[in-house]
């Protein structure tokens, strides 16, 4: 069975689409989870963000995890794997790390996403990033670099890494490894694979936050917390995850991670919307870089290693 053609491709079909508005969703919630950061313990914001994720696709997913229950026995392990890696690990040390470090230290260094990716995929399955991929990981690199340090390179040297960072660093590798290992997800309905998932990954951020708890960290609970834990629960969560997962499924790995280079784009668009910064030279240089970087890298048309033909039947049904 072909690939849709252009004409005939759903919305869902569009891995570039997908994998830009998972970006757009990814980027607010690290300037969300820095705003909060103090207000919400790092484990409890993660424990209500996934729960609530969890009970909010229970009802539509539940059927299908009824039907794909003999698939998703025999594949448990990868399952709780990819549960530990892209729910539970990852976003509670990201979360951790936010209440340490400045929002634009994380934007950095989630950009170096693409170039782990890209290692996790040697060390596991010995591919290796085509020309056409580490050219364009590298000129995108180059554009987040020019807006993140305001066109002077050299204030980069003027960083220093905190704890935070190292935090914000192990996840980044983490999330990496996850979007590497997603070639091993199981072929059943996406509904069942991100209900497995995100309620998986839920349970394991119970002891964390039972830890987290007993240490002595509350929630202060504003408005404003409030308001962040909705949008968390709902965007960078259920729907999100569920663009990410078929992009990755869609193009493979190594060509999605390339759109965590947009992370960084979108938050600088935010600073100047929201937090009154003034637009300059630079933005535009970077986001040329950047979007030149994607471009030249989606150009490289390495095989995706699952079987087209299976997940549009799963997904479809």
């Amino acid at each position: 069975m072909a690939p849709p053609s252009t004409s005939e491709r759903t919305f869902i079909d569009r891995p570039i689409l997908l994998l830009t508005l998972t970006s757009l969703l990814w980027s607010i919630n690290i300037v969300l989870g820095r705003f909060i950061a103090g207000t919400v313990p790092p484990a409890a914001l993660s424990q209500i963000r996934w729960t609530g994720a969890a009970l909010l696709i229970l009802p539509f997913g539940w059927h299908y995890v009824r039907r794909d229950w003999p698939v998703i026995r025999r594949n448990l392990p990868i399952l709780l794997v990819l549960s530990f890696t892209g729910i539970t690990i990852y976003n509670t040390m990201a979360y951790y790390g936010l209440n340490h470090t400045e929002a634009i230290s994380a934007l950095l260094i989630q950009s170096g996403g693409p170039l782990v990716v890209g290692l996790w995929s040697l060390i596991l399955f010995r591919d290796r990033l085509t020309r056409a991929q580490l050219i364009g990981i590298l000129v995108s690199l180059a554009g987040v670099v020019a807006i993140l340090s305001r066109g002077h390179p050299e204030m980069l040297l003027s960083l220093r890494l905190n704890h935070g960072d190292i935090w914000i660093m192990v996840a980044t590798s983490i999330y990496a490894l996850y979007t590497v290992l997603l070639r091993k997800r199981p072929a059943i309905h996406f509904l069942s694979f991100l209900t497995v998932t995100i309620a998986a990954g839920a349970v394991m951020i119970v002891p964390m936050t039972i830890v987290e708890y007993a240490a002595g960290w509350r929630i202060n609970p504003t408005p404003a917390a409030f308001l962040v834990m909705a949008y968390v629960i709902v965007f960078p969560s259920v729907v999100a995850y569920l663009f990410f997962n078929r992009g990755v499924e869609l193009i493979g790995p190594n060509r999605a991670g390339q759109f965590f280079h947009l992370i960084p784009v979108f938050g600088s668009i935010l600073a100047i919307l929201f937090l009154g910064e003034q637009p300059a030279w630079y933005h535009g240089v970077g986001y040329a870089l950047i979007l030149l970087g994607i471009f030249i890298a989606q150009r490289s048309r390495q095989p995706v290693e699952r079987a087209e033909s299976v997940q549009q039947k799963q997904l479809r049904n």
